[in-house]
């Protein structure tokens, strides 16, 4: 077993704040991290992948600051849409999908989910592989269960950060990412990455930092487990008819897309639509007279992602024009 003043002497030591530090709930820094271990050796973890995992890290004031200033999202659908649809990102997208090619063919054959969709999230997340995160994740996810908001939450990824370094997949000092730990490539969370990281290199580890292979088939496997349809679109943009009843917009009101069609709903591109019992809903993200859009069931899979309407739309609009 992990010796608890062994610890304890080595986190205070790496620690620029002092033992004494507290936080709400009045434990100081040490000794949160003494019970994270007691509770991670209980479940199977080994002292020695605690020790290694708590030898490097300290309370990280940056990661309490990020958390603590998050501005309330006041962007507007035009602002968020074009913020992110840049003719670089989508030039750099075209790229990076015929240099991927191949690999994109075989992580379809895999997971049967659009490989236009995946490359779409892969560069709204981390701009294709550009910037993944600085942080340490057990530095920064122990910060934030230690300091107290949302405390559960982060405590139990912490402990599955510490299963994930058990299996070998990464080293600590390797298992870098968000100030709120999200990891690598996809931006994973230890826990998305425990139940749907994919070994696709076949190499016997499970890299999403720096294989794109594993990257690119872990963003599949996620979509696929939440009900992709290969068979189906995102959405599309649509053209409304004079008059439309604005009340019957939204993601609740799902209706056959025939039954859009026979109010007057059109392709914006000027696309005939097939009459189908697809079910559709109506969004209008913008402004009134602004965009609208169709989205189908494909829609929603992209929002277990991320559950917002503004990176959904945008997953699907940067992925029309990738490919």
């Amino acid at each position: 077993m992990l010796n608890r003043r062994t610890l304890l002497t080595r986190v205070a030591a790496a620690s620029v704040l002092a033992s004494g530090t507290a936080h709400a709930a009045g434990q100081n820094f040490p000794d949160f991290l003494a019970d994270v271990a007691a509770e991670a050796q209980r479940s199977g973890i080994s002292a020695e992948t605690v020790r290694r995992a708590f030898s490097i890290i300290r309370p990280n004031d940056k990661v309490l600051e990020l958390d603590r200033r998050q501005p309330e999202f006041t962007l507007t659908w035009e602002q968020y849409r074009d913020g992110r649809l840049s003719a670089q990102r989508i030039q750099r997208g075209q790229q990076v999908f015929a240099d991927n090619q191949a690999l994109l063919d075989a992580v379809w054959h895999r997971f049967q989910v659009s490989p236009r969709i995946v490359v779409a999230i892969w560069g709204l997340e981390t701009n294709y592989g550009g910037f993944t995160g600085n942080f340490n994740v057990v530095e920064a996810l122990a910060t934030l269960a230690w300091e107290g908001r949302r405390s559960a939450f982060f405590r139990k990824e912490l402990l599955t950060a510490l299963r994930i370094l058990q299996e070998g997949d990464v080293a600590p000092e390797q298992m870098r990412g968000s100030y709120a730990g999200a990891m690598g490539n996809p931006q994973f969370m230890p826990s998305s990455f425990e139940r749907l990281a994919v070994d696709f290199d076949g190499d016997g580890r499970r890299d999403i930092w720096s294989s794109t292979a594993d990257s690119l088939a872990s963003i599949a496997n996620y979509l696929a487990r939440s009900g992709w349809r290969d068979d189906e679109r995102w959405g599309r943009e649509v053209l409304l008819p004079p008059g439309f009843d604005t009340s019957q917009a939204g993601r609740s009101n799902r209706r056959p897309l025939r039954e859009w069609l026979r109010l007057g709903v059109r392709a914006a591109d000027g696309t005939v639509l097939p009459p189908l019992e697809m079910e559709a809903s109506i969004l209008l993200p913008g402004e009134a007279g602004g965009q609208a859009f169709a989205v189908y069931k494909n829609f929603h899979v992209i929002r277990r992602y991320n559950p917002s309407d503004y990176y959904a739309l945008v997953i699907g609009l940067l992925s029309d024009r990738i490919a």
